[in-house]
């Protein structure tokens, strides 16, 4: 992991930490206009179907573009010593009212207010939560001219050095742009409820609390992300954010409408990547694959048959857990880390599929096949 033992998810006061429990999956549908308001995989929209420009905007005219699509959140939420306000960001998905932001922007909130750039507020009322992705969905009750959405556009198309800027209301400046590049990707991101977001965007746009839940827009002023948190030690923006990839919202964000909630597939294991150390005890050639360290009780993984650490060996004076199963490689694509595996799934898995995992047991390879279930609460 490259978060140190200090660092926080800022926006959401959540203390950073290794997560090792289970893997998470999203499955990434074509991308589809913001506008479109079936939301079921038959009806989405293909990227060729979006007839968007590909023109490259100036920043300024990209804020021209996106500015009255991005709204300001104040949540009202109660605490031992009284009401409290907090601001966040959002951005408008539909001509039917919804609002995407941060899950933590609006959980444990008692009143949501929504103001847009011109200055009028609307009440808004929760539609569905995702704590596990950090998104969350809103509406309003208020005429259709009103509402200017977003465009989505597909994150996996990103790449490092791309230039791409955020909107939002840092400490409360409302309608507050900054720019920057997209520093690296496919990053994995502790949420703080035992799970991590995996493949998510790093960026050195600078992000501030009150940023969270808006967007992160590329020079197509397409949003290709979420703005969510930041790695800082001193509360203050270091260089670094990250916001959850639109693909992701793509996937979510119709059914928390639909539903309410999102079942998030689930496999059942802790697990560490191989060391160089490890690699050394086990006497393997190379320093790479996940070393299942438990497997939980009637999981997935439990059912499949996976083993986890039964022993313990030394190098260096440090005492190591060893003995498992260790992953070399998920559905024919090579494990080097546990990020590997989180991406996968939520690229390519939802619950019910089959994993096919090919696993180095007492130095021989051999193949097994799991069913993913669905995420016990």
């Amino acid at each position: 992991m490259f978060y140190s033992n200090r660092s926080k998810v800022l926006l959401g006061g959540v203390v950073f930490s290794v997560v090792l429990l289970s893997l998470a999956s999203l499955v990434i549908l074509p991308p589809v206009l913001a506008q479109d308001n079936s939301y079921s995989s038959e009806n989405l929209q293909t990227r060729n179907d979006f007839q968007s420009s590909e023109k490259i905007y100036s920043l300024t005219e990209l804020f021209d573009r996106s500015e009255f699509g991005v709204v300001s959140i104040t949540v009202t939420k109660a605490s031992e010593i009284g009401d409290s306000n907090s601001v966040g960001s959002g951005f408008v998905f539909d001509k039917k009212g919804h609002i995407i932001t941060n899950n933590h922007v609006v959980e444990n909130s008692k009143k949501i207010s929504v103001t847009f750039i011109d200055g009028t507020s609307y009440r808004a009322q929760i539609v569905g939560t995702d704590p596990y992705a950090d998104i969350a969905v809103i509406k309003l009750d208020v005429s259709p001219e009103k509402l200017y959405p977003l465009p989505i556009g597909d994150s996996s198309s990103l790449r490092v050095g791309e230039k791409i800027a955020a909107i939002g209301n840092p400490f409360g400046l409302s309608g507050s742009m900054t720019s920057g590049i997209v520093s690296q990707l496919e990053r994995l991101l502790p949420t703080g409820v035992g799970f991590s977001i995996p493949d998510v965007i790093q960026t050195d746009t600078a992000i501030n609390p009150g940023n969270s839940g808006g967007p992160l827009l590329n020079m197509k002023g397409e949003v290709v992300g979420i703005n969510t948190a930041i790695y800082s030690n001193d509360g203050s923006f270091s260089g670094v954010g990250f916001s959850i990839p639109s693909n992701v919202v793509l996937k979510i964000v119709p059914i928390l409408i639909k539903e309410g909630s999102y079942q998030h597939p689930w496999v059942g294991i802790s697990s560490v990547n191989i060391t160089p150390d490890i690699a050394e005890l086990l006497k393997l050639e190379d320093a790479k694959g996940v070393l299942i360290m438990t497997v939980v009780k009637d999981s997935p993984a439990d059912k499949a048959g996976l083993v986890g650490s039964s022993q313990t060996a030394v190098a260096d004076d440090i005492e190591y857990t060893v003995g498992g199963d260790i992953i070399l490689s998920v559905d024919g694509n090579e494990v080097r880390k546990i990020d590997d595996i989180l991406t996968h799934l939520q690229r390519n898995k939802i619950v019910g599929d089959e994993l096919n995992l090919e696993i180095l047991r007492d130095g021989k390879i051999i193949n097994i096949i799991l069913t993913l279930e669905e995420r016990p609460q």
